[in-house]
C-alpha cells in the first residue's frame, strides 16, 4: 500500500499557477527527497499533502485515506519552514505540551523527552524559556516535537536549515535509522549533500515534478556528477 499518493494535483493562488498536475507515490520504508529552488512549489505540496491547503482539482491520500482527515494526523510528524513552538514556555514544556496532545502516557513521553533531547543535544536546555533560544535551536526543537509521538509518517520541510555540519550528519544517521525501523520520511531540502543520502528523488520546478528515481539513477540518465546538473539537463530537454 502507499502511504502517500498524490494523483493529478492542481493549485492556483491569486492568478499564480503554484503547483501543475502534480502525481507521485511514495511506499513505505524509505526517505524520499523533494528538492527544487526556492519558489518551485516545495513547501504548497507539502501542505497540501497534510491537508493544511485544498487543491483545485486532484485529491491526496495518506495510508489510503483521502486527506485532509484529522484521524491520520496520529500518524504524522509534521515539521513545518516556520517553527511552531509556544515561545514563553520552556523546551520542557513544549514537548509535554505537544505529547499530551498524542496522548501519551507520562513513562512514554518521558522517554521520548529523553530521546530527543539526546538527539538534538538539547539535555542541558530543556528547562530555558524557548525565546532565548537561538534560530538553530528552534529548530531543533521544532523536529524533536515532530518525532515525540514516534509517527509512521515524518513530513519535514528544511529540518536542517541553520544546523551545524556535525548535527546535521547526525540528524541523517537517525533518518536513516528511523527508515530501516520501518518509518516512512518525506523531507525537502536544498542541500546537495543531504539530498543524495535519500533513497529516492523528486526535483520540482514551477510547479511540476520534471524528475523522479534514484539519486544513482538520475545522475546516469542526465549524465551528470551532481544532482544540482539535472535541473540545467532537464531545462535543455523541455
Amino acid at each position: 500500500m502507499s502511504i502517500i499518493s498524490v494523483g493529478n494535483v492542481s493549485l492556483t493562488l491569486d492568478k499564480q499557477r503554484i503547483l501543475n498536475d502534480i502525481s507521485l507515490d511514495i511506499r513505505g520504508n524509505e526517505i524520499v527527497g523533494l528538492i527544487g529552488p526556492s519558489g518551485a512549489g516545495k513547501t504548497m505540496l507539502v501542505k497540501t499533502i497534510v491537508g493544511m491547503q485544498g487543491c483545485d482539482t486532484g485529491n491526496v491520500e495518506l495510508f489510503g485515506t483521502k486527506m485532509p482527515d484529522r484521524k491520520i494526523l496520529n500518524n504524522i510528524g509534521y515539521m513545518a519552514q516556520s517553527d511552531a513552538l509556544y515561545e514563553s514556555l520552556s523546551a520542557k514544556d513544549n514537548i509535554q505540551f505537544f505529547g499530551q496532545l498524542y496522548d501519551l502516557e507520562k513513562r512514554e513521553l518521558n522517554e521520548r523527552m529523553g530521546y530527543i533531547a539526546e538527539l538534538f543535544q538539547l539535555e542541558e536546555h530543556l528547562k530555558k524559556k524557548v525565546s532565548a533560544y537561538s534560530g538553530g535551536m528552534k529548530r531543533r526543537l521544532s523536529f524533536g516535537v515532530a518525532l515525540i509521538h514516534d509517527p509512521d509518517l515524518l513530513i519535514l520541510d528544511e529540518p536542517t536549515v541553520g544546523l551545524d555540519p556535525m548535527l546535521r550528519k547526525s540528524i541523517w544517521k537517525e533518518l536513516e535509522e528511523l527508515r530501516n525501523n520501518g518509518k516512512t520520511i518525506l523531507v525537502t531540502t536544498h542541500v546537495m549533500d543531504e539530498a543524495i543520502k535519500c533513497d529516492r528523488l523528486i526535483l520540482i520546478r514551477d510547479g511540476a515534478i520534471i524528475a523522479n528515481g534514484k539519486p544513482d539513477e538520475l545522475l546516469a540518465k542526465y549524465h551528470v556528477d551532481k544532482i544540482e546538473d539535472v535541473f540545467l539537463k532537464s531545462e535543455g530537454e523541455q
